[in-house]
């Protein structure tokens, strides 16, 4: 039963891990599509509403990268292994706490908050 387990988690990994990675693709995609048409003057974005839509990816994509690891360090934990798992953590924690004090500060400013997509 246990080695039944470890290799579904094993298989899981890979996968979570490639969400991970396509969403911070699809982000960097869609950002860079603002910012060009920001550039052309087909869309007014500013600075940081373009900062934070990829942000919001980011922090997205980080979260997927942080299950994978979680996954991992549960099914055959090393101190390599927890050591990548603190420090991915760490970045997803700076990344959201900054994101929400960006977020809280637009917001507060009354203006509306950037959607991923550009919805």
């Amino acid at each position: 039963m246990e080695e039944a387990v470890r290799e579904a988690v094993d298989a899981a990994i890979p996968l979570v891990e490639a969400v991970g990675a396509m969403v911070i693709v699809v982000g960097v995609a869609v950002t860079f599509a603002f910012w060009i048409a920001s550039e052309l003057r087909l869309h007014s974005s500013s600075y940081e509403e373009l900062r934070l839509r990829l942000a919001r990816f980011l922090a997205l994509g980080l979260e997927f990268q942080l299950g994978a690891d979680i996954l991992c360090t549960a099914v055959s934990p090393s101190f390599e292994e927890i050591g990548r798992l603190g420090a991915i953590a760490a970045i997803r924690t700076l990344l959201n706490y900054f994101l929400t004090r960006d977020l809280d500060a637009m917001r507060d400013s009354g203006r509306p908050e950037p959607m991923p997509g550009g919805r």
